[in-house]
């Protein structure tokens, strides 16, 4: 009421001297509590009306730019919400570690969305795990290098220096990508593309050692082997190099040795056109041990995690899904209704060491299979209890697979993986 006064003696004064009033006086008019103001008489004829009018426009204007304010809080806070979106998109691309991949299959579940995801390792570390697989391959050639000091062969020695040689090279590589890492000198284009040189050059260096390391190992019986996997990444792997038939039934055994926490990893995947998960084994995380086909899960009782051999066995049939689990010669679990009456694909790539989220690659290291492993064999059947116990014992009567047999010849090893000969079942005998 205050403020619309002093509005109101201000208009009169102004209006005063606009009219050339040499004085002006104020007249003060008494108004009711609940009577209008603007309708209270004043000299000067309809300055009422004036007065009543100006505030009417004030009012309005007030309004206006009351709405104003309105619009412009709105476009602030959609503004704001942008840039927080945009700041949050910059932050996860600068992330090197973090997954860019979609989420497709039954591992949606976990606290880490894994299923066609491709694990990106920092680059330092990654050159980290390819400078320790490096270390492994020169132990493997200081012991070539006391081989070939009792058998005094002159190609021997040859081969051996010319490995040594490249070794030595692909060390100072590793080195040199670490300090230029370290300088902020190394793109993420540039560390995949100089990464992929080393890991090709790796395996090649990889197939020749394990050439050469066979002059040692030809009295070996051609399933007398154990592949190693030292490292957990996305690179190191098996292939075999026959594919499954169309099975109605299978069984599946193997000799696994881990003590990788948390969750040994995946020890063998098949992937089939338009279904990663055909057939699967992963202990990931600290989820217990499970078996997928297509992409329905059943959890097994495994307890093999320890740093001891074992022997596993997983028989399946398509009727009514059932299932049963062996360790060590013994069934620990069953089960039915897992993917009933669905055939085991043909056609597919039958890959060890890593899970597969497209056809034969894809490749995430948090899943990864750390340890050691022999003796994998499938047959199109469910195997019997004996058959099983005969396995788990190293029988001389134990059959080899009828689908997949465990032979050298049957195996491709990549990204630093190796071969050594395969013990367990000779302690046991």
């Amino acid at each position: 009421l205050l403020l619309l006064l002093l509005l109101l003696l201000s208009l009169l004064w102004l209006r005063g001297r606009g009219q050339g009033f040499g004085q002006t006086r104020f007249i003060c008019t008494s108004v009711p509590l609940d009577g209008d103001m603007c309708a209270a008489t004043a000299p000067g004829g309809g300055s009422a009306e004036e007065l009543k009018s100006t505030v009417l426009q004030l009012r309005e204007t007030v309004l206006q730019q009351k709405e104003t304010i309105m619009n412009q809080k709105e476009t602030i806070r959609e503004l704001t919400a942008k840039l927080g979106r945009c700041e949050s998109q910059s932050v996860l691309e600068a992330l090197p570690g973090e997954p860019k991949g979609g989420g497709a299959g039954r591992k949606s579940g976990f606290s880490k969305n894994t299923m066609g995801d491709l694990s990106r390792a920092p680059a330092a570390e990654t050159l980290s795990q390819l400078g320790q697989t490096l270390q492994s391959l020169k132990t493997r050639l200081e012991n070539l290098e006391q081989f070939s000091r009792m058998n005094s062969s002159g190609q021997t020695n040859n081969l051996k220096d010319i490995l040594q040689n490249k070794i030595d090279d692909l060390e100072k590589q590793v080195l040199s990508r670490v300090n230029s890492l370290e300088e902020g000198k190394f793109n993420p284009k540039n560390e995949s593309e100089e990464r992929g040189k080393i890991e090709s050059t790796l395996t090649s260096l990889h197939q020749r050692i394990t050439d050469l390391e066979k002059g040692q190992k030809d009295n070996r019986p051609p399933d007398r082997f154990q592949l190693t996997f030292p490292l957990r990444t996305n690179y190191m792997y098996a292939k075999v190099k026959k594919s499954l038939p169309e099975m109605y039934a299978f069984s599946v055994c193997m000799w696994i040795k881990s003590n990788a926490s948390p969750g040994m990893g995946t020890p063998f995947s098949y992937a089939v056109p338009g279904q990663a998960n055909e057939l699967v084994l992963i202990e990931w995380g600290n989820n217990p041990m499970e078996i997928l086909i297509n992409d329905k899960v059943a959890k097994l009782p495994f307890v093999i995690n320890d740093g001891k051999w074992h022997h596993i066995c997983v028989t399946w049939t398509t009727r009514d899904g059932v299932w049963e689990a062996y360790q060590d010669g013994t069934q620990t679990g069953s089960g039915e209704n897992l993917a009933p009456y669905h055939p085991i694909k043909p056609q597919g790539v039958l890959v060890l060491g890593q899970e597969q989220d497209t056809l034969g690659g894809g490749f995430d290291a948090t899943q990864a299979f750390v340890g050691e492993l022999a003796h994998f064999n499938v047959w199109d059947r469910k195997l019997s209890p004996g058959e099983v116990y005969s396995l788990a014992t190293c029988s001389t009567r134990a059959l080899a697979g009828n689908v997949i047999a465990w032979a050298e010849a049957n195996i491709d090893i990549y990204g630093g993986a190796t071969k050594w000969t395969f013990e367990a079942c000779r302690q046991l005998n």
